[in-house]
């Protein structure tokens, strides 16, 4: 059975903020530290001075998604001070777990020879699939703000069809919009089309482009290069939803007027609280099963 063991929340965005607060309103004794500004997270945060204060006698700590942007430092943007890794990692003791977001090997490193525990949220089955509905709302937030006319009647196509664009492509069509999937696999053109939508392999996207008002990439593989992108409508808006390094050629869509929204991080953006949580939802999956 889970105990409510106290929680050190260091640094992060909305996502993390709001988490915070959830865990403290689960009963969780909850202590946070790079939140200077005015950001709300309820009476029943302790807002702790520095990350020692943090940490003492916490059993979990809770960091950011992305970790960090830069290798060094927390990714904390609403702290006033730089918070580092080697100051987390140097403070916290074995015994603690930590749980973060977006680890690279090379930190997953640092965190091993500190002999710290150190677990990627982000690669939870359970996070990605319910991360997919703000990311969908959100892309299809950014298409209506952005475009001159409906998406109800419009011609979408959805690049990929992992979690995202499965999520999207359902929404987009409950909208009214014609929606067309270019991805490489077989199951994926089984289940597009089992789903009713179109379908065209990625090969022969170019084709496709050509006929679309909206396009929504779901895949980090440079896909929309200058062959690619000389075939898109003038009024056509692509929205890169693709982790870096992205699927489309910036530089060369600007040059030919091809207007691009690269998306990253749209649940933080557009739905913090639903997005902090499933990061809190998450990370207390991961505790009851490794509790006995």
């Amino acid at each position: 059975m889970m105990t409510r063991e106290p929680f050190a929340v260091i640094g992060g965005d909305l996502r993390q903020a709001r988490a915070a607060h959830l865990l403290a309103s689960d009963g969780f004794t909850v202590h946070a530290v790079g939140f200077d500004s005015d950001i709300e997270m309820g009476s029943d945060v302790r807002r702790a001075r520095s990350v020692a204060d943090a940490i003492h006698g916490c059993r979990y700590i809770l960091l950011p998604m992305p970790l960090t942007t830069d290798g060094e430092s927390i990714n904390a943007p609403f702290s006033c001070n730089t918070i580092t890794i080697s100051e987390v990692f140097g403070t916290a003791v074995p015994g603690q777990t930590l749980f973060a977001g977006q680890v690279s090997p090379t930190i997953a490193q640092r965190a091993q020879e500190y002999g710290l525990t150190l677990v990627d949220y982000l690669k939870r089955e359970e996070l990605a699939v319910r991360n997919a509905v703000p990311t969908a709302e959100g892309a299809i937030q950014l298409a209506m703000e952005e475009l001159p006319f409906t998406l109800d009647g419009s011609q979408c196509l959805v690049v990929g069809f992992g979690r995202v664009a499965k999520v999207l492509a359902l929404k987009l069509a409950g909208l009214g919009a014609h929606v067309t999937i270019a991805a490489r696999k077989h199951s994926d053109a089984a289940w597009a089309q089992v789903e009713g939508y179109q379908y065209i392999p990625t090969a022969q996207m170019e084709q496709a482009v050509a006929q679309a008002d909206v396009i929504f990439n779901s895949v980090p593989a440079m896909l929309f290069d200058e062959k690619v992108l000389s075939k898109v409508k003038n009024h056509c808006l692509i929205i890169d939803l693709a982790s870096k390094p992205g699927g489309v050629d910036f530089e060369t869509a600007g040059r030919l007027g091809v207007k691009t929204i690269w998306a990253l991080s749209l649940p933080g953006k557009t739905a913090p609280w639903t997005a902090g949580a499933i990061i809190k939802d998450t990370i207390l999956n991961i505790i009851e099963e490794a509790t006995p």
